[in-house]
């Protein structure tokens, strides 16, 4: 038999053309489309294994080269499947039945590799608290969370090697196993045993053979310098792992950040309310103020009136990407004596005399 008659294609047909020749062929001779038919039978055989020969790039180089029996290019036994005929002492119907899907899964993975890749692991969700200071300048901090890591006793595979070989158990030891369509017949390679007939290894007992394991840790989160209230952190591969060794998902951290005494932060700005003396704002005066990055000198201008703001360039919180800090914003307030001497009063009524404007002209009275 030769496969490339069998599937309609010429010797230089790509593996695109072996895909599409082999579904519409299928489509057409497959016994759950000709039931009872065995002629079809014999010929959806032929088509498969033709198939399973030509879609190989190893197993199709030893074919043209004349090797009708070639093994598989990584050394296992590649997956088959065969329809055995029909056996009316037996009916498969519905849930016990076997799918199409079920009898041709081991076809189709080889066919479309990477097509049942294990799902990634869960992301993780987290709050944090932590103070004002400690936001600016960065820092580290535990977040205790239960999540899936790999299983310690099988390393993450689900399973682990048998003391001493003994026959599988899922085929008996035949290396294939049977299924029913109806009164179809069909048998395939036992995927437990890789065809093998004995038993390689077990199922891991600590994690069922998931390859993973719940347990509850402490894990150390480091928080970038500037970060804000409500901010949402992500750190991949923290989550937790995949099954089967799938990719682990991403813990995702919730920053709350405490108010300050006398700080307020309004995007990457930081405000700050200054209480000055009466003489500081009528003469000026150079003043220490305080800032997340430490203490820092301010020039108050002559005639500086309450509420007027002054702005420190880059003594703001520090920025996550990289740019340059935000700015201190100082707004003034002025601060009035509680009680005067009579010195200090005459001095006021002198300077009021000296100074005779209506400062409430702009109301109109």
């Amino acid at each position: 038999m030769d496969f490339y008659i069998t599937l309609g294609l010429k010797r230089e047909a790509s593996d695109g053309d072996i895909r599409r020749a082999y579904r519409r062929l299928a489509r057409r001779y497959h016994p759950d489309i000709n039931p009872g038919d065995q002629t079809a039978a014999a010929r959806f055989q032929q088509i498969l294994a033709a198939y399973e020969v030509l879609i190989d790039p190893e197993q199709r180089r030893r074919y043209d080269a004349g090797e009708r029996s070639a093994p598989a290019s990584d050394g296992q036994t590649p997956p088959t499947f065969e329809f055995e005929g029909f056996d009316f002492s037996v009916v498969a119907e519905g849930a016990s039945a076997s799918t199409f899907g079920d009898l041709f899964a081991d076809v189709i993975r080889a066919a479309v590799p990477g097509a049942t890749l294990p799902a990634r692991g869960a992301d993780l969700h987290g709050d944090v608290h932590i103070p004002f200071d400690a936001a600016m300048r960065g820092t580290s901090c535990r977040l205790t969370v239960t999540r899936l890591n790999r299983c310690g006793v099988c390393q993450g595979r689900g399973h682990v090697e048998t003391l001493e070989a003994t026959a599988c158990p899922h085929c008996g030891g035949a290396g294939t196993v049977r299924g029913a369509r109806g009164h179809m017949l069909f048998t395939k390679t036992c995927a437990p045993c890789a065809g093998t007939g004995v038993q390689q290894s077990v199922v891991c007992h600590a994690c069922r053979g998931d390859g993973v394991a719940m347990h509850s840790e402490a894990l150390a989160i480091d928080l970038p310098a500037g970060v804000s209230d409500g901010e949402r952190l992500r750190f991949p591969g923290r989550g937790s792992a995949g099954k089967h060794g799938a990719a682990a998902g991403d813990l995702y951290v919730t920053v709350h950040v405490a108010p300050h005494q006398f700080f307020r932060r309004e995007g990457q700005d930081i405000h700050l309310d200054v209480p000055i003396a009466l003489h500081e704002a009528v003469l000026g005066a150079r003043i220490d103020v305080p800032s997340p990055s430490g203490p820092c000198k301010i020039r108050i201008p002559p005639g500086t009136q309450s509420g007027q703001q002054l702005r420190v360039r880059e003594r703001g919180a520090p920025s996550l990407r990289g740019g340059p800090p935000g700015d201190l914003v100082v707004t003034i307030k002025l601060v009035l004596p509680t009680s005067l001497d009579e010195r200090s009063k005459a001095l006021i009524r002198e300077l009021a005399e000296l100074n005779p404007q209506n400062v409430r002209q702009d109301l109109g009275v």
